[in-house]
């Protein structure tokens, strides 16, 4: 969706009676809806957008000269876990640092149940971003069933879709699916289909982790758009990637299912991050149906000499075809709880270690090993620089994190956390030109607000909260790298949430006046 752009004489004329909290001055402003940019002053009072012109004759509390920047809408992010780490740094200062004002939690089918006591807690840490959620399948089937593979009763699907709507009572914004993750995988597509109905009669979204981001692909997009076409309700494929060197160049597939569903009717999008590979925990390298009943049962099973066999070779399989991308040293940890000493180092390194050749079947002895213990967060380079392009020139494709609020200094997480939104407007815009700088905030900001009925943000408009973020686009710069994750973007010159100032001269300020965003059901 494009907006008609602002160019009226009556509002780029100057403005003399008016008093504003804040003027942005002299900046280039990109509107957020695709629109080309153009020079303007933007005015605030109390949280919101006042006035958009030429505002030299107004007075202000405070005057922020934005001439050589750009002025856009703060960033929203709709798929983060930002529930990791929010209480522990409530400015979500790798994120505020970025220029988001908003974090979208619950995805990939997990979330806290119930949905209110949790966005309560949240609200009470006094939060630097705009913070809301969605409620999990993964999550709700678990309330009701426990972690069985086994189809859900008539019974089992009506207590499932009561907590759907409790859920989005108290203000999700959706419902989403984790059908590669246990228990979302256990889960049929009709009994899916059963319970996000309920949040499409309350107005609100299916985001999908998919089942299969490798050789399933193809009919993995073709499910997620059946949730949403038979379900009456807005799809998103989340985290969009083509996973495995085989299967490298099926976006151009998955995208043309896209086209048709949408030329067909269906509300379907996209989200993706900017990078080659993918984070998750190394349980992905487990066959799903090993993982029933959770980490007691599954070491249970490495236990017994001919399941732990079984196990091994479709170990084995993953690490050859699927995330392993081909090769051990793909797998990379980036954080193990019980072991941090292996943080950073890939499975290869750690099988030499062990005293082991490098192969894939010793490769996946110290897999096995590793989940035994617990299991570790990783990182998996299996992704084409081609399919991350093409993904993201279509129209309808969002920028999203999948990110967390991580402790600094503490492992090698993914630098996704650190980096994903400046990486865009640095690597893609600026100096591959892959994409505008006016597609790049719009996929940023107002795409993203249209999919989540935000109709108050995302655009810089007279009426609009005052989310913004101004930035040099010649200068700014995502820093972090997998070798060396933790490290703040920087080029912000400011980042303002509800019209406070969190971020100025990339350095967070004491300001926390984020606030909980509730989904359209919330009464």
């Amino acid at each position: 969706m494009r907006f008609a752009l602002l160019t009226s004489a009556v509002l780029l004329s100057p403005v003399f009676a008016q008093n504003f909290d804040i003027v942005i001055a002299g900046g280039r402003i990109v509107d957020g809806a695709g629109n080309p940019w153009y020079y303007g002053d933007v005015g605030i009072k109390g949280d919101s957008i006042a006035a958009i012109g030429n505002l030299s004759g107004a007075t202000a509390g405070q005057r922020l000269d934005a001439k050589g920047m750009v002025v856009a809408p703060g960033f929203i992010d709709i798929h983060t876990h930002a529930r990791r780490g929010i209480f522990l740094d409530p400015a979500a200062t790798n994120y505020i640092r970025q220029g988001v004002t908003t974090l979208m939690e619950g995805p990939d089918g997990s979330s806290p149940l119930p949905i209110a006591p949790f966005l309560e807690k949240v609200g009470a840490a006094h939060i630097a971003p705009n913070f809301g959620t969605f409620a999990g399948q993964g999550s709700i089937r678990q309330a009701v069933m426990g972690l069985v593979n086994r189809p859900a009763t008539p019974e089992e699907i009506e207590k499932m879709r009561q907590i759907a709507r409790q859920a989005m009572l108290d203000g999700a914004f959706g419902i989403t699916t984790g059908l590669f993750y246990v228990p979302g995988n256990y889960s049929s597509t009709e009994e899916v289909i059963e319970v996000e109905k309920v949040a499409g009669e309350m107005g609100g979204m299916h985001h999908s982790h998919m089942r299969d981001e490798a050789a399933g692909v193809l009919d993995s997009v073709r499910e997620t758009i059946r949730i949403g076409e038979d379900g009456h309700m807005p799809t998103q494929i989340t985290h969009h990637k083509i996973i495995g060197k085989q299967n490298w160049g099926k976006s151009i597939e998955t995208i043309k299912l896209v086209e048709e569903a949408r030329a067909r009717g269906v509300d379907v999008t996209i989200d993706q991050y900017p990078y080659t590979a993918s984070s998750t925990g190394t349980a992905s390298l487990i066959p799903q149906w090993a993982q029933e009943g959770g980490q007691k049962a599954l070491v249970e099973r490495l236990d017994a000499p001919a399941t732990r066999a079984k196990i091994k070779t479709e170990v084995i399989q993953r690490i050859e075809f699927d995330r392993g991308g081909g090769d051990p040293a793909n797998v990379v940890m980036a954080n193990c709880s019980w072991d941090h000493s292996l943080d950073g180092k890939n499975l290869a390194e750690i099988t030499k270690m062990r005293g082991r050749e490098v192969n894939f079947e010793n490769a996946a002895e110290t897999e096995l090993e590793i989940q035994h213990s617990g299991g570790c967060q990783g990182i998996f380079h299996a992704i084409s620089e081609e399919d991350v392009e093409r993904i993201m020139k279509y129209p309808f494709t969002m920028v999203a994190s999948d990110g967390e609020i991580p402790q600094f200094g503490v492992g090698a997480p993914h630098p996704r956390s650190y980096g994903t939104f400046t990486r865009v407007l640095a690597r893609y815009v600026r100096e591959k030109h892959v994409i505008t700088l006016e597609d790049a905030i719009h996929k940023m900001s107002g795409l993203p607000a249209e999919r989540l009925k935000l109709f108050d943000r995302g655009l810089i408009r007279p009426g609009m909260k005052a989310d913004i973020a101004v930035f040099d686009a010649a200068k700014v710069e995502d820093l972090a790298t997998y070798e060396k994750p933790h490290q703040y973007a920087v080029g912000y010159k400011w980042v303002l949430v509800n019209g406070q100032v969190v971020v100025e001269n990339d350095r967070v300020t004491k300001a926390r006046p984020g606030r909980i965003l509730y989904g359209p059901a919330k009464k």
